[in-house]
């Protein structure tokens, strides 16, 4: 049959069209993944002062929280990284990413199914007969574009993004446990001195009262003394309900519930012990080192594969498929040799026209990967932010400390001069008021400043990634400066 001219002539125009237009599948472009470039860079050193370097402790943050000396701290973080929930929801999620990789990696075997049946027809005559069939068919793809490979390669990179994920819920979890017990010894030892400075002040009233007595003071002073105890007091509860929530923040870290820790933490205990020295390296490895980076430079690669899967898709496709089987009327034939059928086939397809669908989708894939790579370079500047930061907390922390705990011994010293001089009339009431107001702030500033000091540590470890076990180094990977530049096909 042949198309009058016209009708000819609109089909061409109109193929000519559709390859102008983008829509034939096979001209669909790769981007060019060679022109992207991490535009993050990485310092030499840091610019924020670093602590004293500790050669006795190389750079082996795995286990940092050791180094507190504090066993019972110990203790809680390792029950936290076994039982807490966001460490449980981690290796779920894990398990999840590593059955996606094998239901992916899949793709590249063969299917090979089974079937059997029996089916009734209308024969010569009325008569009805019946067919009886069983066997197998098999059906294989081979990866000839590297669609599978590239599809697998992603899944891979998902499976290692998720494992870094792990290890960045385990960085997280032990510096959070770590920060609330800090936390909580701290505000033990401020309650204590609330407490401890409460009985001073009542010591002062029974002894204001006394002299009121025997007339060598006024009210005026009782009252002082009276307003003075009663404002401490006031603190106390404050801090008992500041305890408590602490105690029950690191209930729920832990897994447990509220409460549960109560025996094991009420007595009290002195704050950990802050390392003078901390070994942190340069800025190169802590980036290396850290499992949030290691887990957005996966999802970039793994990004950066779909691309290529996608581009894939614009090349034939060749299916290989065969069936081996028994077909006979009589059930008791299946099996025989003469009821064997078979057949083998193969077939090529191709998609040439698709109205863009391809194409956009490689487009849409691109987006996709080059949203990944903001995000990774994010991540870079968001550890650099949290090293720099904590070594400023921790600059900073050790000198007010070195402040605090000389006022703190000036503040004890003045005010038992200032009492002693009241008691012998050397001094009037508003000095001891004064010195015993200034030593309460200045003990309770003290502690605080260690708790910060040992805060900033608990952070500072956090920035450099501590808190997971370190792979081998020749397992390791450096920061890539480019994206890698393969073959999308």
């Amino acid at each position: 049959m042949r198309f009058p001219f016209f009708l000819s002539t609109r089909f061409c125009l109109l193929a000519l069209f559709s390859l102008l237009s983008g829509g034939c599948a096979m001209l669909a472009s790769a981007p060019d993944l060679s022109q992207r470039q991490v535009s993050v860079e990485t310092p030499g050193a840091w610019r924020q002062p670093a602590p004293k370097a500790d050669d006795a402790h190389p750079p082996d943050l795995a286990e940092w929280w050791r180094r507190l000396n504090d066993p019972q701290l110990n203790a809680l973080i390792d029950r936290g990284l076994d039982n807490a929930p966001d460490a449980r929801a981690a290796r779920i999620r894990l398990r999840q990413a590593r059955l996606s990789r094998d239901v992916t990696a899949a793709g590249w075997w063969p299917g090979l199914n089974f079937s059997a049946g029996a089916n009734r027809s209308p024969g010569s005559g009325s008569a009805t007969q019946t067919h009886y069939n069983a066997g197998f068919d098999a059906s294989w793809e081979p990866d000839i574009f590297g669609g599978v490979r590239h599809a697998v390669e992603g899944a891979e990179r998902d499976l290692a993004a998720q494992e870094a994920r792990l290890d960045d819920v385990r960085v997280t979890l032990a510096a959070e446990i770590a920060r609330n017990y800090v936390e909580y010894r701290a505000t033990q030892e401020r309650l204590d001195i609330a407490r401890k400075n409460t009985e001073s002040q009542e010591e002062t009233l029974f002894i204001t009262r006394w002299r009121a007595e025997a007339g060598l003071v006024t009210a005026l002073d009782v009252e002082q003394a009276s307003a003075a105890l009663e404002q401490t007091r006031a603190s106390i509860p404050t801090l008992e309900n500041t305890l408590v929530a602490s105690r029950h923040r690191l209930d729920v870290l832990l897994g447990l519930a509220p409460g549960s820790l109560f025996a094991e933490l009420e007595a009290a205990r002195p704050l950990p012990d802050a390392p003078e020295a901390i070994a942190i390296g340069i800025p190169s490895e802590a980036l290396r080192r850290r499992p949030d980076i290691r887990a957005a430079e996966q999802v970039l690669l793994a990004e950066t594969a779909r691309i290529r899967e996608r581009v894939a898709a614009r090349y034939p496709s060749l299916r290989l498929s065969g069936s081996f089987g028994w077909q006979d009327t009589r059930f008791a034939a299946l099996g025989s040799s003469d009821a064997i059928v078979r057949s083998l086939a193969a077939s090529l397809a191709a998609t040439l026209f698709d109205g863009g669908r391809i194409q956009d989708q490689i487009d849409i894939q691109d987006a996709v990967q080059e949203q990944a790579l903001v995000s990774y370079e994010q991540t870079l500047l968001a550890a650099l932010e949290d090293v720099e930061n904590a070594l400023s907390s921790y600059a900073t922390g050790r000198q007010r400390e070195a402040s605090r705990a000389r006022a703190a011994l000036s503040a004890r010293n003045a005010a038992t001069l200032a009492s002693q001089m009241y008691q012998t009339g050397l001094a009037d009431f508003q000095k001891v008021l004064d010195t015993q107001r200034s030593q309460l702030s200045s003990e309770d500033g003290l502690v605080t400043a260690r708790s910060d000091i040992l805060i900033a540590i608990i952070q500072l470890y956090k920035a450099l990634g501590g808190g997971w076990e370190a792979l081998p180094e020749a397992d390791s990977e450096t920061i890539p400066a480019t994206i890698p530049d393969e073959s999308p096909s």
